[in-house]
Parts: C-alpha cells; sequence; structure tokens
C-alpha cells in the first residue's frame, strides 16, 4: 500500500491558485478528503482571495490619472518608464492587498481559535483523569441513565453517552466538569487494551460549523467541532488517523 506524502502549505496555495497539474490536484484533494482540518483552510484561502479579488481588482485595472499622465509628458519621461511605473504600481496594490488578506485571515483564525478555545481545556481535563485507576469518573457506566440524565440537566440541553463499541471503547463512566464559568461534561472510554479516551462536551457554541478540527498537545490528540446546541471534542493519545474513526463514529452517534 502506498502511504499518501504529507500536503503542506505550499501545495495548498497551488491549489487554491489553479497552479497544480491534473495528477497534483487529485493527490491533494484525496488528502482534504481525510484531513478536514485542511479542508477548512483552503476553504478560508479561497474566500480570502475573493474578497482580495472583490476589493482590489477595479483598481487594479484604472489608468494613470490625468494630472500624473501631464506630469510624465513635461518631463518627458519615456513611454516605457511610464509602463515600467504602472507595473510597480500594480505591484504595490497587490502587495498592500496582500497585506489586508494576511490580517483578514489573521483575524478569521482568531475568530475560530476564540470559539473554540474550549478545546485546550478538554486536553487538561483528558490528561489529568485519564490516569486515575480508582476515580478517573465520578459516575460509572453502571449508573449510565442516571449519568445522562445528570449532565443533561447540569448543560440545560439532552444530551448522550456516545456508544464507541464498533472501535472497542466501551464507556467507563463520566463526571460533571467546569468550562469557565459554564457546565462541561467528560465521557471516558476504555479499550481491552486499557487505552482510554475521552469525548468532552459543553454548550453555547454556534453548532452551524461541523468541520473537524484537530489539535495536538505534548503527544495527546483532539478533534473537535459543534454541532447543535454542542461543542465536542474526542481526545485521546494515539495516532491521527485512528483518532478521526473515532470521532467520525462519535460524531454519527450522536446525530444519530
Amino acid at each position: 500500500m502506498t502511504i499518501p506524502r504529507p500536503i503542506g502549505e505550499p501545495e495548498l496555495h497551488a491549489y487554491v491558485d489553479g497552479e497544480l497539474d491534473a495528477d497534483d490536484r487529485a493527490e491533494v484533494e484525496a488528502w482534504l478528503a481525510d484531513h478536514p482540518q485542511d479542508a477548512a483552510r483552503v476553504e478560508a484561502y479561497r474566500n480570502q482571495k475573493r474578497q482580495l479579488h472583490a476589493l482590489y481588482d477595479s483598481v487594479r485595472e484604472e489608468g494613470i490619472p490625468a494630472r500624473m499622465t501631464a506630469l510624465f509628458s513635461r518631463r518627458k519621461t519615456p513611454a516605457r518608464s511610464i509602463s515600467w511605473m504602472r507595473i510597480a504600481a500594480s505591484i504595490l496594490l497587490l502587495a498592500l492587498g496582500g497585506l489586508a488578506g494576511w490580517g483578514s485571515h489573521g483575524i478569521w483564525q482568531a475568530r475560530q481559535d476564540e470559539r473554540f478555545a474550549f478545546v485546550e481545556r478538554a486536553l487538561g481535563a483528558h490528561i489529568v483523569y485519564v490516569r486515575e485507576a480508582r476515580h478517573a469518573v465520578e459516575v460509572g457506566a453502571d449508573e449510565e441513565d442516571h449519568l445522562v440524565a445528570w449532565l443533561s440537566k447540569r448543560l440545560g440541553h439532552p444530551l448522550k453517552a456516545p456508544k464507541l463499541g464498533d472501535a472497542g471503547f466501551e464507556l467507563v463512566g463520566g463526571r460533571l466538569l467546569a468550562d469557565g464559568a459554564a457546565p462541561a461534561a467528560q465521557f471516558m472510554y476504555e479499550n481491552a487494551a486499557g487505552q482510554r479516551v475521552t469525548v468532552y462536551l459543553r454548550t453555547g457554541r454556534d453548532g452551524t460549523d461541523t468541520a473537524f478540527r484537530f489539535l495536538a498537545r505534548n503527544g495527546v490528540s483532539a478533534f473537535y467541532w459543534a454541532d447543535g446546541p454542542f461543542a465536542y471534542a474526542l481526545i485521546g493519545k494515539m495516532p491521527r488517523d485512528d483518532l478521526i474513526g473515532l470521532a467520525r463514529l462519535t460524531y454519527r452517534d450522536v446525530e444519530g
């Protein structure tokens, strides 16, 4: 089996700009299908490009103002020099547009980070509690109905503990956590090898953006997304490709 090579930032920008041949374009599209975070970045780059064209295309097509033409004429500037000045002006406009675009990208990224800042707290809770032997959860899986009813009441919306048995992970239990001043829930799962993952969720997020995002810290990885009234984070110490399979299973179960 051929392992696909990682797709980096230059290839993503070349893909957005239409600079790739058919084979390279197909390779990038295959990568994006399995890497939703990169797919979201590509869509952001495309939106940024559209905004730049809307802002600066009309300026780039403008002719040289009459007063500048008259000035060049009085100084008997050669036509070739005027052409180079026009090119220089276009380059300057594009450079300014690029700076504005990256500024917009920074604002967009900051807003995304703000919306999903909870995942850092979810990672912290995961690291603390998966190490516990006797007190990993507040309420065990033998009281799952009580656990789900209690957490639903505290979070203000009906929720469910995802079923991950198809991937070999069974519910250990869960607990109530604090996410800033808001309540959050954590469900913990374990497989036959003793490996643990957690599902963290909290309310108060815009559930219209369901794209998966990925974050890794100190060997622990998370896929996180928003759906309905909740923001979710699935966290585990495992390869990204294995974790995204669990994330998809979690998403399908809570959706169903």
